[in-house]
């Protein structure tokens, strides 16, 4: 049998999957064992009691000074930021979208316009945004909706320009106008991609947000990571790296059992 029509059964799939983690957990594990019986002292690579006493630290023991669980103050302030900006973009990406892909003159006004912001770095604008929008909540937000709005609205437009035109025409036949084409066939069609978009856009939301909180902020991931880096704290910096990849990885999660629970037509054969 050819190695591309081999599927591996469902219990193959999870042990194949996790055997690279456990791979990488081992390499850790000797490494950090190998340093620290050389140098108890090493920070660079931390034991699992060790991150185990700096989670217990930073998420169950409430800090004297304000009273709060660090880590989860931080979880919440970058999960606010995080959802505010990518609901701006949803909204901003799905609009710029169905124009640029629905109506011919819009698309050559604006879409020429859309492609070239959206090679610009967002990164390099970042003190331009501080600057604008202050150093509060704004900025981190405006740095999400201008890294990604330009992505997920030339995504879309492109899932537009590929619906079949006699699907359009069928619709006008019919007698519907061109409002009622973009609401009732190409917004349905936009927001199934919406999903998809939105969860290949993930990782660069993130990498946004924690540049902004490493530059600016007084809570939030990026904050902590980067407030505790001075002290070389790879107990701390770690725990807080595999933290926010759960939380990257769960949100992703609940967007794919989104698109499928609303959009299972759009999933093909194998929904």
């Amino acid at each position: 049998m050819r190695l591309i029509n081999q599927n591996p059964s469902k219990g193959t799939r999870w042990m194949l999957a996790i055997i690279p983690m456990m791979l990488i957990a081992i390499v850790y594990l000797v490494n950090s064992h190998l340093r620290l019986v050389d140098n108890p002292e090493d920070k660079l690579l931390p034991s699992v009691s060790q991150m185990v006493d700096a989670v217990k630290l930073m998420a169950f023991t409430e800090d004297p000074s304000t009273g709060s669980y660090l880590m989860l103050d931080d979880t919440l302030a970058s999960l606010k930021r995080l959802g505010l900006g990518l609901a701006i973009v949803a909204f901003l990406g799905l609009m710029l979208g169905i124009l640029l892909g629905a109506i011919p003159l819009v698309r050559a006004s604006l879409s020429p316009l859309v492609g070239v912001i959206s090679m610009v770095p967002p990164l390099a604008i970042l003190p331009i945004l501080f600057i604008v929008f202050g150093l509060d909540e704004l900025s981190k937000v405006m740095l999400i909706v201008i890294g990604l709005t330009p992505m997920l609205a030339r995504d879309l437009e492109q899932r537009a320009r590929e619906l079949p035109k006699e699907i359009i025409i069928k619709a006008q036949t019919l007698g519907a106008n061109s409002w009622t084409v973009m609401i009732r066939v190409i917004l349905p069609q936009l927001l199934a991609r919406l999903l998809t978009s939105l969860r290949l856009l993930m990782g660069s939301a993130w990498l946004f947000l924690i540049s902004a909180e490493a530059i600016s902020a007084t809570e939030g991931l990026g904050y902590r990571i980067f407030l505790v880096r001075r002290y070389l704290a790879m107990d701390v910096i770690l725990p807080y790296v595999l933290w926010i990849t759960l939380l990257a990885w769960l949100t992703d999660y609940a967007l794919k059992k989104l698109h499928h629970l609303c959009f299972p037509w759009a999933e093909g054969a194998g929904a």
